[in-house]
This record gives C-alpha cells, sequence and structure tokens, in this order.
C-alpha cells in the first residue's frame, strides 16, 4: 500500500543520521532528528528541518527509549520512523511498537528483524534455503550447560562463542582449547544479558586463515530480490570492521557468484524487504559459509554506493513509502572501478585503541577532492563524548580499479587535519601501503599479524 512519505524521523544520531537528512533532500521529504543532551548542538540537529529533544546524554536514555522516540515523532507529525543502524535498527518490538503507533517504518518486517536478530534461528533459515553454515551447536542459556563440553568437541576447536541475540563483532569470543570453554561462556553470557537482554549464546566453529566477506541484497517483499555485489570486510580489530572495499580482491568469480546465488535465495525465502546484507566467511579453499544476516543499512554502504551509482537510502524509502521499483532489476546493476572504505575514529593506536574523546578544535576533510567522498557527523568544534561510538567520519575512495582506489585514499587520508582527539588515521596509513595489503592477501587477522608493523611510527 502506498504511503506518502512527508517526514521522517531519524531515530539516530551523527553520520547516518547526515547521510538519510541527505537522501530525504533528494527526495523533498522533511526530517526530524532527534537528540540528548550531548547531541544538542550537533550536526544532525543542525541540517533536520525539525528536532526534538528525547532524554539524558546516556543511550539507553534517549536513543534506546522507545516511548521518546515514538512520542517525538507524534509531536512532530511525521509519517516514518527511519532507524539507521546501531541503537533500535535491529530491535524486532521497537519496528512493531513503530507500526502500531500509526508510523511507516523504513527497514524489514519485525518478524524478519527477530528471526535474523536470533543467530541461531538464522543458521536453521539458512540453512532451510540451502546456504552453506558453519558446524555449531543449539543455543545455552546459564544454568544449562551440562553437554557444552560434548557440544564443544563435536564442533572442533578453535570456536567462537556468539551472543544469540546478535551484536556482530562485539557478541564474540574465541576459545582454543577446552579449559577455557567453561569460563568464556559465562563472561559471553554475562555480557549477552547486559547488552542484548537476552543471555543466551551458541557455537560456532572458528576458520583460520579465513576472510569476510559480505554480500549487499535489496529485496521486495515479495520473494523477489537483488544483489549489489560483495564487500571485502576482512580488515577487522577484536571482531570490528576497519576497512571495507568493493569488488574483495583475488576472489574467484565462481566463489562470488555462488555466495551472491546463496545469499539471493535466502532473501527470496524470507520475502525480505529493503535493504540487507548476509555475511560469509570464506575459508583458504574458497568454501565460503553463513555467518549472519543484518537486517539494516550498513556502515560500510557507501563502498557499494560509489561502484553502483545507487543511493541504499533512497531505495529504502522509496519501498517503505510503496513505490514498486520495478526498474531495479538484476540486469540493471552494474559495477564500476573498486571502492575503499576506512573507518576513522577518535581513539589511541598507541593505547590499545583506547577511546580519545574531546573537542575537535581542527577538523579538515578532502570534501572537494575527486574520486573521495567523507561521510561524517562532526563539524570543527564539535566534540566527541563518551557516550557514543567514537566514529568520526568515513573516507570511501573510487577508482578506475583498486591500485587507483587506494592511491586516492592514501592522499585523502594525508589531506586531514584532525587535532585535538588522538585518531587512528596514522595507523590507517600505515595499513594501506602495508605489501600485504596492496597485493590483496587481506584475512581476519590481517591486523593482528602486523600490529607491530602497523603501530611503528
Amino acid at each position: 500500500m502506498a504511503r506518502n512519505l512527508r517526514k521522517i524521523l531519524i531515530a539516530n544520531r551523527g553520520e547516518i543520521a547526515c547521510r538519510i537528512i541527505s537522501s530525504c533532500r533528494k527526495l523533498a521529504i522533511k526530517t526530524v532528528a532527534i537528540y540528548s543532551d550531548a547531541d544538542k548542538t550537533s550536526m544532525h540537529v543542525s541540517l533536520a528541518d525539525e528536532s526534538q529533544h528525547v532524554g539524558a546524554s546516556a543511550a539507553r536514555d534517549s536513543y534506546l527509549s522507545y516511548d521518546r522516540i515514538i512520542e517525538a515523532a507524534k509531536l512532530a507529525n511525521a509519517d516514518g520512523i527511519h532507524p539507521g543502524y546501531g541503537f533500535l535498527s535491529e530491535d524486532g518490538d521497537f519496528a512493531r511498537a513503530v507500526i502500531e503507533a500509526g508510523f511507516v517504518w523504513v527497514g524489514p518486517t519485525p518478524q524478519t528483524i527477530d528471526d535474523m536478530g536470533d543467530k541461531d534461528r538464522a543458521r536453521m533459515l539458512a540453512q532451510a534455503a540451502g546456504v552453506p553454515v558453519l558446524s555449531g551447536s543449539t543455543r545455552f542459556m546459564p544454568g544449562s550447560l551440562d553437554r557444552l563440553a560434548e557440544a564443544a568437541a563435536k564442533v572442533g576447536y578453535p570456536l567462537l562463542i556468539k551472543a544469540a541475540a546478535g551484536g556482530g563483532g562485539i557478541g564474540l569470543r574465541r576459545v582454543d582449547q577446552a579449559s577455557e570453554l567453561e569460563k568464556t561462556v559465562r563472561t559471553a553470557q554475562e555480557f549477552a544479558a547486559k547488552s542484548f537482554g537476552d543471555p543466551g549464546v551458541y557455537l560456532e566453529r572458528y576458520i583460520e586463515p579465513a576472510r569476510h566477506i559480505e554480500i549487499q541484497l535489496f529485496g521486495f517483499g515479495e520473494g523477489r530480490s537483488v544483489h549489489l555485489f560483495e564487500r571485502e570486510c576482512s580488515i577487522q580489530r577484536r571482531f570490528q570492521k576497519i576497512v571495507e572495499e568493493s569488488p574483495a580482491p583475488r576472489l574467484e568469480p565462481s566463489v562470488r557468484d555462488a555466495m551472491a546465488a546463496a545469499a539471493t535465495a535466502l532473501v527470496r525465502q524470507e520475502r525480505y524487504a529493503g535493504v540487507g546484507t548476509v555475511e560469509f566467511v570464506v575459508d583458504s579453499k574458497g568454501s565460503f559459509y553463513f555467518i549472519e544476516m543484518n537486517t539494516r543499512i550498513q556502515v560500510e554502504h557507501a563502498a557499494t554506493e560509489m561502484i553502483t551509482g545507487l543511493d541504499l537510502v533512497e531505495l529504502q524509502i522509496r519501498l517503505a513509502s510503496g513505490d514498486a521499483l520495478h526498474g531495479l532489476t538484476q540486469a540493471s546493476i552494474a559495477a564500476s572501478g573498486h571502492a575503499i572504505e576506512c573507518r576513522i575514529y577518535a581513539e589511541d593506536p598507541s593505547r590499545n585503541f583506547l577511546p580519545s574523546p574531546g573537542r575537535l578544535t581542527v577538523f579538515e576533510a578532502p570534501n572537494s577532492m575527486p574520486g573521495i567522498r567523507i561521510d561524517t557527523g562532526f563539524r570543527e568544534g564539535d566534540t566527541i563524548t563518551y557516550f557514543y561510538d567514537p566514529l568520526i567520519a568515513k573516507v570511501i575512495a573510487h577508482g578506475a580499479n583498486r591500485e587507483a582506489a587506494l592511491d586516492s585514499m592514501t592522499t585523502g587520508l594525508n589531506r586531514f587535519r584532525i587535532d585535538g582527539p588522538k585518531t587512528n588515521i596514522g595507523f590507517l596509513r600505515k595499513l594501506l601501503v602495508h605489501p600485504e595489503f596492496r597485493a590483496g592477501n587481506t584475512f581476519t587477522r590481517f591486523v593482528d599479524t602486523y600490529m607491530s608493523e602497523l603501530l611503528t611510527s
């Protein structure tokens, strides 16, 4: 059913809120920003057409409050709510509350969010769609660890303990031997309970060496779907992505095509609606296995936009408003060149990447440089606080090929000037010129393996 979206409230902050505002302007849709005490003068607030205060600085009192966000949407007479990424973007109960309050939810159905958010259930659904999965266990809850050792032996070491309710990299714990198992499981359960409201965890085989590659998808909610190629996400620290690129270097076309086919099969089976990403781990032989599906826009979506020319946020909004998007077919989607995205964080690499909050006394970005895109939620004079993720900006470089994109990215990073908080820019520069990275020899433990080289001045 078509809904005329005239005004969208953005249930988020920072870079992604600014990104959504940009797409809404293209569609002549007014925007409502929400803000906490800490974000009163933030960039996303000044860019939006309207703003609503939703609470104290702590996320639980503002950006994670169903009631305050929905009340803000009512006060602003908004038509829809876009969750961005993080915060409540993969919370099925929040999506239900939004819909029950009479707003358009810019995202997949609450049931789909629940299905894919429960990583144990998502594994079973992936298997049903014919998608390869790693050996794993069923869910373990506190007080029910009787068969844990047996399950771990069946899965094999090394293994990962994963929070069943999600969390991406922050919900993972690696175990290399049986003596570490029970203690690590209990720690993971406690973390999962506090972070996701569900202490359930499960075990999954850990592949090493491995690559982390994801397929960007768009579903139409009717069993029809398209893919927008892959992204290489192997450059990680503590299971969190740092650098992403598209297409993935040194990936056999047959493997790429098979992953895309598996991912679109899952999306069709789930009758998925909107932007989503299916993530895979790929072993040294080219065999790939399902990790999870993210039912939201990704931090790294800009790399895909740079090679396809498509605006993924615009597509999300158009689908939510009732546009069938008949012109978006697999044949209509083409990739051009190579794109690389680097995440600039307020953190101190010399102190184990400890967050480095503070005022941006100088913030100069190469905004006018050809082939470079800067996505940020900050301006000079703004403050990076300890309340939220320390992401300052994303730098996305596009070139005719990987070498050209890498050269542009290196130049772009060299032209950045940030004073105030410490940043990881120097670390990123070192990474980009590392001979193994330049050769495309990426794997998930790349940063750990070469850390000493990457931290040298």
